[in-house]
């Protein structure tokens, strides 16, 4: 019998049906089994996976009620009362997990983020260092503790520290000297000062690793960066991610015929964003494609005016308060760690959780445009049009707040199907000509041997929703000036 008490082969069953990506069914099968009680931590997971929040957050306060002294249950629920952005909810279920014994470094990075999310950044350090200081290597709270240092003081030396120290600790440990990279990359550091950091000392080799300094090589060294791709793909043959990254190594290179075996034998799912992406880029530099175009820019790219919201009697006087209301979440100094804004910051909380006003009314005010949006796309062949269902779902809502010189470097959204870029407030540099401040598509975050900019580009203006496919390489022109330039993003997917 399995833990849960049920025969393994039954175990074995939902095991395949979850690795096949059918959820609805393996939770189906759950629900039924002679225990189904027992199996309540692997249901909420599956409901969480399934979007189905609500129903995961019963099912932990039931584990909670049936299991009074665990720690385990209250540090389940905390964590997603967490992920629904409920944080002062979250933390509570943490003491309350403190006091039933817990005092696990997850636990402590769970409290963490519920006080990040409560604007409490002091305390949040502190709790962040203390899951660090229950496992040296913990790349999660590592991570976070060094991004919420430097967003607070945008000092990359103090931001490094806690890294550096893990790394003086254990100089082998390639999780950590990969995270390493990445602080030094969004912190200032050239791509070869970041390469000759991911590759120092006596590190064994590791696919991580290679990746990392493939991409940091690649964009001064083609040779280098196809070496430690090559080196990934033999210790990891067959990783998807790994033939993903050849796959873009070879594509900057233009060894098209290379990248179109790669592109072709990694089995992945036409919803993968990253995938997509990479297949746009192929049609776009061989002028082939093997189905619908990916690069339609009339066809994907929609720039609508927002719907003024019940309330306001005019757009104008919305828009207005809707930036007060935003800038008061932009508290920090400067950029996230792992974004693709560059000088400039992010609302921390997602904006789905805020109770400003004017914030929620945001939601109403976007919901004619997506639903028209979805009605001209309709239906069709290709990826973005066969997942149209007439209905979404939003994923995650965030702010970005742009600087004078700032960017969004070319980047996708992984985890959307389409994305967006709603203009707030606008710097005067936008109308002067030279497309500053302006969206682009088509533009890999990678040098090709064959140049390529952007193939399409939106104006921004007060009140307009762009939305696109989620694949579409994206980015902006950094514009000059005094002012800053105010934006709402977020990603969709087929409800």
């Amino acid at each position: 019998m399995s833990h849960d008490g049920r025969s393994s082969p039954e175990r074995a069953a939902i095991d395949r049906l979850i690795a096949a990506g059918r959820l609805d069914e393996a939770l189906a099968a759950l629900r039924v089994a002679p225990d189904a009680a027992a199996t309540w931590p692997l249901q909420a997971d599956l409901l969480k996976q399934l979007g189905r929040l609500d129903e995961a957050l019963a099912l932990r306060f039931a584990q909670v009620k049936a299991r009074p002294t665990s720690s385990v249950s209250e540090h389940n629920l905390a964590a997603l009362l967490g992920d629904m952005h409920r944080h002062v909810e979250a933390e509570a279920a943490v003491r309350r997990a403190f006091a039933k014994g817990g005092d696990a470094p997850e636990t402590w990075l769970v409290l963490a983020r519920s006080l990040a999310g409560q604007e409490k950044g002091d305390d949040a350090e502190q709790a962040y260092r203390q899951a660090v200081s229950r496992r040296p290597t913990h790349v999660e709270a590592l991570r976070e503790l060094a991004q919420l240092i430097w967003m607070r003081t945008a000092d990359a030396t103090r931001a490094l520290a806690p890294v550096r120290e893990a790394l003086d600790r254990a100089p082998g440990d390639s999780g950590v000297r990969c995270l390493l990279g990445l602080l030094m990359d969004y912190t200032g550091s050239t791509p070869r000062e970041v390469w000759s950091a991911l590759v120092e000392g006596e590190t064994r080799r590791d696919p991580a690793l290679d990746l990392a300094a493939a991409s940091a090589a690649l964009s001064f060294d083609r040779d280098l960066a196809l070496d430690h791709a090559l080196a990934a793909a033999a210790a990891a043959p067959g990783h998807p991610f790994v033939a993903l990254k050849l796959a873009e190594i070879r594509l900057a290179r233009g060894e098209l015929d290379q990248a179109a075996v790669l592109l072709a034998g990694t089995d992945e799912p036409a919803e993968d964003q990253n995938w997509l992406s990479l297949k746009a880029t192929f049609e776009r530099l061989s002028g082939a494609s093997d189905g619908p175009a990916l690069n339609d820019y009339e066809a994907f790219v929609q720039g609508q005016v927002i719907d003024t919201p019940e309330g306001w009697s005019d757009l104008i006087t919305y828009l207005d308060d809707l930036a007060a209301a935003l800038r008061r979440l932009h508290t920090f100094q400067t950029h996230p760690v792992g974004q693709s804004l560059r000088h400039g910051t992010q609302t921390h909380v997602d904006l789905r959780a805020s109770e400003d006003p004017a914030i929620r009314a945001f939601f109403s005010a976007i919901d004619g445009p997506i639903g028209r949006y979805l009605e001209r796309l309709g239906n069709g062949d290709d990826p973005l049009r066969r997942r149209n269902t007439g209905a979404y779902r939003i994923v995650g809502c965030w702010s970005v707040q742009l600087v004078p010189g700032g960017y969004h470097a070319p980047h996708v959204h992984p985890e959307g199907w389409l994305s967006s870029a709603c203009y707030i407030d606008l710097p005067t540099a936008v109308e002067a000509g030279g497309r500053e401040g302006w969206i682009g598509f088509g533009a890999p975050p990678f040098v090709c041997a064959t140049p390529t900019p952007p193939e399409h580009y939106e104006k921004p203006e007060p009140g307009k929703l762009v939305l696109f496919p989620s694949y579409m390489w994206h980015g902006t022109v950094p514009f000059s000036g005094e002012e800053t330039r105010l934006t709402i993003a977020f990603d969709v997917v087929p409800a």
